[in-house]
């Protein structure tokens, strides 16, 4: 089989494609046949071991699973003696946010990890691209008080976790203003918010002209607690996606409990099983429909990480195995 191959962390430059046997299963294992995954954020810091800390989790000091890949939308091709979830022909989706070694032909999953039948008429790529950014949208949306009617912003809202937010968060009744790039407008609309503003055109915090918002959520990293705290209301909390400079929304959210007024919080993501158990009826209802950007095949795996990680990309980027 064919898969992405990389002994040590660096720049796409580091991967290669190469041939290897086709991985057995263990007894507790299911050997998937990968038809799409996608290169996310997450796949970047894992290919580029940044932040630094992020290499504890997936190998120190080089990583652990030589294959990039956090996620796979496939076909199970085998199972071990002891599992009982899935058989032979299940189509099946899953994410690993540390690393599951999915930009491969085949990949073997033990069968106790977040791993889930793919619900009818989604197609692979559908199942793919709608993992990651979810995940950490649900724990944007899990460390607040959320209730129906809620005004919230969502700062960023073409990537993968901001799109999946605007979803997820008018399917749970709040109301969405959406900060993206005009011509992105009508996507981020159909996926349910009721305000749009352009971040490319002047000053979109100026057109806000005084309203005030529950809960605002950087998507992407790229605003900071000063810049949005005159948004929310009293007692209001932003969230962000990265650390921010100096690593300053770790201590914000620290000292959140013995401050006044709007609070930051920190997403520590958890709990993949449940975000695929919330995920997948959504699909399977038409409620959640995942922003897809491009395709590249695995070939063209250093490009996607390129692309990826320039900035550029909307919603997911796809890389299709079959």
């Amino acid at each position: 089989m064919k898969t992405a191959y990389r002994t040590i962390y660096g720049p796409a430059s580091v991967l290669s494609i190469r041939e290897v046997p086709i991985p057995e299963p263990g007894p507790d294992e299911i050997l998937v046949r990968v038809h799409a995954t996608t290169v996310n954020r997450t796949d970047c810091g894992a290919l580029f071991g940044r932040p630094y800390v992020y290499r504890f989790f997936v190998g120190w000091p080089r990583p652990r699973v030589v294959a990039t890949g956090t996620d796979f939308a496939g076909e199970v091709a085998g199972v071990g003696a002891r599992v009982r979830r899935f058989a032979v022909g299940d189509r099946v989706m899953g994410f690993d946010d540390n690393n599951l070694g999915s930009h491969a032909e085949y990949v073997c999953v033990a069968e106790r990890r977040a791993v889930g039948k793919i619900p009818e008429g989604v197609s692979f790529e559908q199942a793919a691209a709608s993992m990651e950014g979810a995940h950490y949208a649900l724990n944007f949306m899990n460390k607040v008080p959320l209730a129906q009617g809620d005004s919230v912003l969502v700062y960023g809202a073409t990537g993968a976790i901001g799109s999946a937010a605007v979803a997820l968060l008018k399917d749970v009744g709040a109301r969405v203003t959406a900060v993206c790039a005009a011509e992105h407008h009508a996507a981020i609309a159909s996926r349910g918010a009721e305000r749009l503003l352009d971040h490319t055109r002047g000053d979109w915090i100026g057109e806000l002209a005084g309203e005030r918002f529950s809960f605002v959520f950087d998507a992407v990293g790229k605003s900071t607690f000063a810049r949005c705290r005159p948004l929310l209301q009293e007692n209001g909390v932003y969230i962000s996606s990265e650390l921010g400079p100096g690593g300053q929304n770790v201590f914000y959210s620290l000292a959140a409990p013995f401050t006044r007024g709007p609070k930051v919080r920190f997403p520590l993501p958890t709990d993949i099983p449940r975000t695929l158990d919330v995920v997948r009826p959504l699909l399977a209802e038409g409620r959640f429909s995942p922003l897809i950007d491009r395709s590249y095949t695995l070939e063209e795996l250093p490009q996607a990480f390129e692309y990826a990680a320039s900035g550029q990309k909307i919603g997911n980027v796809i890389l299709g195995l079959a």
